[in-house]
């Protein structure tokens, strides 16, 4: 099944304005397959460890961890593993520790579909606000 995510930039070194992308991936897809469908929608270099977890709110210090590892464990885990978040708890993907890129991840209200055949995914559907640049030229 193809599901639709909202991913909402929420801070980051250089964030400076509002960002938003609408993916539709399969539900099958890993944490580690998400990162890298991230990073290719914000265009940036995928030069620094990344990590996803589960909380309240992107501070809070009770938090499930899914992080950047050599054991491929905790980022295999897939989407329809992870959804639906416990009650009142929602996913966010740090990247860069150093710049703390943060990106709040939601699957929309829209229906999972079959994929459609001939088109590719994942996909990205539409996007509002202006990307971030990882890297600014001063």
């Amino acid at each position: 099944m193809i599901w639709t995510l909202q991913i909402k930039l929420l801070a980051g070194r250089w964030a400076s304005n509002d960002w938003a992308a609408t993916i539709a991936l399969n539900a099958s897809s890993t944490l580690e397959d998400l990162h890298h469908i991230i990073q290719q929608a914000v265009d940036f270099d995928d030069d620094h460890l990344y990590g996803f977890f589960v909380a309240r709110t992107p501070h809070s210090r009770d938090r499930v961890r899914y992080d950047d590892d050599e054991d491929e464990g905790p980022l295999s885990t897939t989407l329809e593993q992870l959804f639906p978040l416990p009650k009142d708890r929602k996913l966010f993907y740090r990247f860069d520790y150093g710049d703390d890129w943060i990106f709040q991840i939601s699957r929309t209200r829209s229906k999972p579909f079959a994929a459609e055949p001939g088109i590719h995914y994942p996909r990205l559907i539409g996007q509002s606000g202006e990307k971030p640049s990882q890297y600014p030229r001063g």
